[in-house]
């Protein structure tokens, strides 16, 4: 690494011969592969001496090495590298990364979230448009309409960015292949104090269910920065504290096929690994809040990635879940064991434990957060139950209020539940008081 004042090396004075000239497409996908130490070494390495090319050398530099620009996707550095390395890079050669790699750019967990957003929306409309010519040329049934299901699906990817009151929304995240995968961000993630990132379960394809998860995103930002300006009172006359939520679909769920088996969970895992690691290293001393909130087949894949200490979060709170490996709350990465766990009347999944401990038994050590529909003790309305295993999102919901009351730092406002999935009337009076 060299300082930001120090002259970059030419071309043929930088050596390169320990970076892995992997075959990988510029838009192939992100990968859900963990890359070995060597590897993030290597990759590291490349990104380095990005920054010590002269900006006139550095496209026909990139053009030179193209393979070790895609393959920093599948073995990435450490995020805290990333941001690093990526401050040491002049504006001139950023704005040359983003138009020859947008793909790459704009999933590389340590770039900043507005670049990343640009990348990804340079990557979204070009990848629209290369698709919508090769439909004009392309006669075989079959590849047309994977093409146009290819098109549609990001076509619902950009539209789940239009802004909804004004709020911004970023496109973090995108994998435009015909297994896409998508984040979308409501909010400032880069100044929000408080950051809350959905995790879905089975059968949430970005084709399918962008648009409806990005309105859960909505949702969820409308109540905690709503809860935020009651809860603060005259204090939030100059601005409540900003809020983000991330509506992350950034595995490949799984459908009735392929649901009996934790691989895409772990795939999962490694995926929500890199985004959680990617928001703490990119906002460095100014910590937000950071909460996960993940259902059914989601939440072992999020159990899976705090098993392993790599990155700690600051609540977390599990609907519908199958279970996982860990025993208790003890054995994951969240502060002060600040876990909660949502269970519907009629959900035939929790407490099937069917991936490992079930996290809504009293032993695993997790507080019940009601789901069954009560009388919000802040605002007096009520508030509709969840039945059966995918009502937990629903709008105007208990569990909705409960999980911005997590997202917000307020978990002494939750309302408490029971393993049935009914509210307990007396923690609901208790907390009116």
């Amino acid at each position: 690494m060299l300082p930001a004042d120090t002259p970059a090396a030419p071309i043929s004075a930088v050596s390169y011969a320990s970076v892995p000239a992997l075959n990988t497409s510029a838009s192939g996908p992100v990968s859900d592969v963990p890359a070995g130490p060597a590897a993030r070494s290597a990759s590291t390495a490349f990104l380095g001496a990005i920054a010590s090319v002269d900006a006139s050398a550095l496209p026909s530099f990139l053009d030179a090495n193209r393979a070790k620009l895609d393959a920093l996707l599948l073995d990435a550095p450490a995020a805290v590298d990333v941001s690093r390395l990526w401050n040491l890079i002049d504006p001139d050669k950023q704005k040359a990364l983003i138009e020859a790699a947008p793909h790459v750019i704009g999933n590389l967990e340590g770039v900043p979230y507005d670049v990343r957003g640009r990348a990804n929306t340079v990557d979204l409309k070009q990848t629209m448009a290369s698709i919508t010519k090769t439909l004009k040329t392309e006669h075989g049934r079959a590849e047309r309409v994977a093409l146009q299901r290819q098109l549609d699906t990001l076509h619902n990817v950009s539209t789940a960015l239009s802004k909804h009151d004004g709020v911004k929304r970023t496109l973090v995240t995108l994998d435009p292949s015909a297994d896409a995968k998508a984040a979308i961000v409501v909010g400032d993630i880069r100044t929000a104090k408080y950051v809350s990132v959905l995790v879905p379960g089975m059968y949430m394809s970005v084709g399918e269910q962008i648009e409806s998860w990005a309105k859960v995103a909505q949702e969820q930002y409308d109540l905690q920065t709503g809860f935020l300006r009651r809860v603060l009172g005259p204090r939030g006359n100059g601005g409540s504290p900003g809020v983000a939520v991330v509506a992350w679909i950034g595995y490949q769920t799984p459908v009735l096929t392929n649901i009996g088996g934790t691989a895409l969970a772990e795939q999962g895992a490694d995926s929500l690994e890199r985004t959680l690691e990617g928001i703490r290293a990119l906002r460095g001393a100014d910590q937000p809040y950071l909460s996960v909130f993940a259902h059914s087949y989601g939440s072992t894949a999020a159990l899976m990635a705090l098993e392993r200490h790599t990155v700690t979060v600051d609540a977390l709170a599990l609907m519908g879940s199958p279970g996982s490996a860990a025993q208790s709350v003890a054995g994951l990465a969240v502060s002060n064991g600040n876990v909660f766990v949502g269970e519907a009347p009629m959900d035939p999944i929790v407490n099937s434990a069917f991936f490992g401990s079930d996290p809504g038994s009293p032993g695993y050590g997790a507080k019940p957060m009601g789901v069954g529909g009560a009388v919000d003790p802040l605002t007096h309305a009520s508030l509709a139950g969840s039945t059966g295993h995918n009502e937990y999102f629903t709008a105007g919901t208990e569990c909705m209020r409960n999980l911005s009351m997590i997202g917000i730092d307020r978990g002494d406002l939750v309302i408490s539940g029971t393993t049935s999935g009914v509210s307990d009337p007396k923690a609901v009076a208790a907390s009116s008081r």
